[in-house]
Parts: C-alpha cells; structure tokens; sequence
C-alpha cells in the first residue's frame, strides 16, 4: 500500500479502520482523510466510541447488549415468559424487534458453532441458557441459515427435546420481491418446506 508515503500516526489511523468488518484499504484511507479534514467529527467519534466501551455491557440474563442491567427488554413486563428466542447476535435481536411480531424474550449466543474457528459449545453463552428454562414451552431458533447456523441449531435441538420444550425454527425461503429462478436450491426446498395454507 501506499503507507509509506504517509506520517506514521495517518499510517496508524488507516490500518486501524482497514481492521473494520467491511472496510478495504482505500476506504480506510478515506475514513481517515475525512476524520483529518474534519477534527470536530473525529472528536464526537472517538468520545462516542469511548463511552460505548466504558457504558455498554452484556445484559446478565439474555446476553443481550445493554446500559442498564438487565436490559429493557428483560426488564419488561409484557413479554411472554413461555417463550424464548435465541439468536447469534445482538443486532439479531433488533431485527425481529423492528417487526413487532415477536412478544417473548430472547437469548443471544454470542456467536455460533465454528470448529474451523475453534468455536465449541463452552464459547457459546448457553449455560445462562439453561438457567433460564423454567417456565419456558416453547424456544425459537432463530439462527442465521449458514452451516455452522444449522449445526448450532440442530445441537441445542437435541439439547432441549429431551426436556420436553417445544423447538421451533424461523422459516427460511424466498425474500418478498425475489426471483424465483435466482434462488439457489436449498432457500427453494426450504421456502417449498416452509409453505403454508392461505
């Protein structure tokens, strides 16, 4: 790259962004060009970026990222306490908020299995998991469909029948306003798995 016609602390700067999900070389140097150009930003970034690492933590019942412990959303009284859906990630949880349709609680993993990553089961936030069954009829799935979300949920499938708890998985199939013929086979046998009566 062309690091080495740049001050060290720009070079610095650049690498630091081009560690971002997402973020190729050239646009870290223009994140950094801009946040040069513009110091006033580059001061509300880092003091909010600061403030996210010393104000934000893990909710102590679902995993869930919060300020307040526990977050509001196990803080809150109108959930349904019979259900429990478990997702990967936090940002997962504000995806099926955003629909409304969801009332219950949630669990977020934290992550997936990856034996390729040397992500097991004890890297996964499934003991608070366990803790959290009593009272609990039905658990939802709703793990992204990758392979490694498919072999984590099949794994806590056979970990929670045994207990008599309803598993149940998030249909997969055709996105509104998709192609039928760009579709690959396996979201086609699952959208044709997933139908249902109108």
């Amino acid at each position: 790259m062309d690091y080495l016609y740049y001050p060290q602390p720009l070079t610095d700067l650049i690498v630091a962004f081009s560690r971002l999900p997402g973020v190729g070389p050239k646009t870290a140097g223009r994140l950094a060009f801009y946040l040069l150009r513009n110091p006033d930003q580059a001061g509300e970034l880092a003091e909010a970026v600061v403030c996210a690492l010393k104000d934000i933590k893990q909710c102590s019942v679902c995993g869930n990222y919060t300020d307040i412990d526990p977050c509001k959303i196990c803080a809150g009284e109108r959930r349904d306490e019979t259900m429990l859906c478990l997702v990967e990630q936090p940002r997962d949880v504000v995806a099926l908020e955003k629909t409304g349709e969801y009332k219950g609680r949630y669990h977020v993993l934290h992550g997936v299995l990856s034996p390729m990553e040397g992500i097991g089961p004890d890297q996964l936030n499934l003991t608070t998991l366990f803790q959290r069954l009593e009272g609990i009829q039905e658990v939802v799935l709703a793990l992204n469909p990758t392979v490694e979300g498919e072999a984590t949920a099949l794994y806590i499938s056979k970990l929670l029948k045994p207990l008599g708890i309803r598993v149940t998985r998030l249909a997969h199939g055709l996105p509104v306003g998709g192609d039928l013929e760009y579709a690959d086979e396996v979201t086609i046998v699952r959208a044709l798995e997933g139908r249902r009566q109108l």
